[in-house]
């Protein structure tokens, strides 16, 4: 079903080794576009970064739970409700992150290090066109909008929190994009390390300003805002200064400081249609919620922790994925659409050892990971059937996550849109309805549209993947 090119691959670390290989990828010692030499060495040096930077990223939230939680529910409610708010600037970004890696990846692929140079500078500016009406807005209307998403009077007291995120969004975003141009030029190792920068700051910083610590003030929750901000705010300047040093594989110099429209147009083809194909995932897992919400507090609890159990584990998965759309990009730029269709199957197998030997732990072991996060015998059954449920599609999921990145990456994000609407909005959420109320299996029909729809839409890419009409995509 999903087979692989007829050519010779070397495995990752054949010519290096595996370990020399991994500490190369870490500290950014190689050099090439990604276009020659052994495929498998190329996935591992682009995905081991890029799963770091995915787990950087998810500690961002992490550490400011940990902190705001000293704080009281309150607290801990109005990071979680700003958080909920922020999933459309979150998908904003990985739209337009989209879009610069495509664009970015084929120009380095084309040898056309100014065009390279010329794409990083609309993406930020794309980006900056979004952030500051939805920074203004986000700024001015902070509390009616905590009042919209149902928030507390003991919430809507620490609005200054939702202001402070909301208003500086465009940090986020350029975060995101700036990052996104380094993985499409093949520099994800520099991604990985801004976000090693922007957590230091932020891990100092929250103690500190949220419990005034030494000379600092006592913000409370607002004080997470601003550690948050800052770090993230210094891990974009090393970002601008990074872009402009001489030796990087995109170097912006004073001549690319203008906006081409025809550029961002391009540019905006492709993050515009990637930004509503992160929306339909996004509000289809709020529709299974909404479904899974009328069982009780119960059912959303054992829901909320296999869910989170499930996300941190395709983590991996997500890099794998990135590094697929980064080769795609540039073996395309090269003219070499062989190799990049043979760079995707290969990424496919990796990503399958990888998820499903993580998925045989968690059908195996679901109660013991369920265990860690809950003791309460009403939620832990449920959430550990859950997590079994949506494990048991690990290996189909591996396939979809690199084939729909795979499809961004050469510019075809029309196809895992359409995909996306048949699979989620027309398929998952039916089927949990159906499963969950109409045949009456409850909560555990929910849980088992998610693998249902998953598989579907992984083996529904590989067939039009086979097809090859992504190597024609206009970038």
């Amino acid at each position: 079903m999903f087979p692989e090119q007829a050519t010779t691959v070397t495995p990752p670390g054949e010519s290096a080794g595996v370990w020399p290989t991994i500490w190369q990828a870490l500290a950014g010692s190689h050099h090439g576009e990604y276009t020659d030499g052994p495929i498998g060495r190329a996935i591992l040096l682009l995905a081991v970064p890029m799963v770091l930077e995915l787990v950087l990223e998810s500690v961002f939230a992490v550490v400011d739970v940990f902190f705001v939680s000293q704080l009281g529910p309150d607290a801990v409610s109005t990071v979680g409700i700003t958080e909920a708010m922020l999933t459309i600037i979150y998908a904003a970004a990985i739209g337009l992150s989209a879009g610069a890696t495509a664009t970015v990846a084929r120009r380095i692929g084309e040898r056309d290090a100014d065009g390279a140079a010329r794409a990083a500078v609309q993406a930020i500016a794309l980006g900056l066109f979004v952030a500051i009406p939805s920074g203004l807005t986000g700024f001015w209307l902070a509390e009616p909008l905590l009042n919209v998403m149902g928030a507390s009077p003991g919430v809507l007291a620490k609005a200054r929190y939702t202001r402070i995120v909301l208003g500086f969004n465009g940090i986020i975003l350029t975060l995101f994009l700036v990052n996104a141009v380094f993985r499409g030029a093949g520099d994800a190792s520099i991604a990985m390390r801004v976000l090693w920068i922007a957590n230091a700051f932020n891990i100092v910083l929250d103690p500190c300003l949220i419990l005034g610590l030494g000379p600092f003030p006592r913000l409370g929750v607002a004080g997470a805002a601003v550690a948050t901000t800052t770090g993230r705010g210094i891990g974009v300047l090393v970002q601008l200064y990074l872009l402009s040093r001489r030796d990087g594989r995109v170097v912006i110099r004073r001549e690319h400081l203008r906006l081409e429209p025809s550029v961002m147009f391009n540019m905006v083809r492709l993050s515009g249609v990637a930004t509503f194909q992160q929306l339909i995932g996004m509000t289809s897992w709020i529709g299974l919620v909404r479904i899974i919400a009328t069982f009780g507090s119960v059912a959303v609890a054992a829901n909320t922790i296999a869910i989170r159990v499930v996300i941190f584990a395709l983590l991996p998965a997500w890099g794998l994925a990135n590094a697929a759309a980064t080769l795609v990009g540039q073996n395309l730029g090269a003219g070499k659409p062989d190799r990049a269709e043979t760079s995707v199957w290969r990424a496919c197998r990796y990503n399958l050892i990888a998820l499903g030997a993580v998925g045989v732990v968690f059908v195996v072991f679901a109660e013991s990971v369920v265990a860690v996060f809950t003791a309460d015998p009403t939620v832990a059954p449920l959430a550990a059937a859950g997590l079994r449920i949506i494990s048991a599609g690990f290996p189909l999921y591996a396939y979809g996550f690199v084939l729909t990145q795979s499809f961004n990456g050469a510019g075809d994000t029309w196809t895992p849109t359409v995909i996306n609407i048949f699979c989620c909005w027309l398929g998952e959420i039916p089927i949990a309805y159906v499963l969950a109320r109409t045949l009456g299996l409850g909560p555990p029909g929910v849980f088992w549209a998610v693998p249902i729809a998953f598989s579907s839409m992984a083996l529904i890419s590989a067939i039009v993947f086979r097809r090859g009409r992504w190597k024609l995509a206009r970038v």
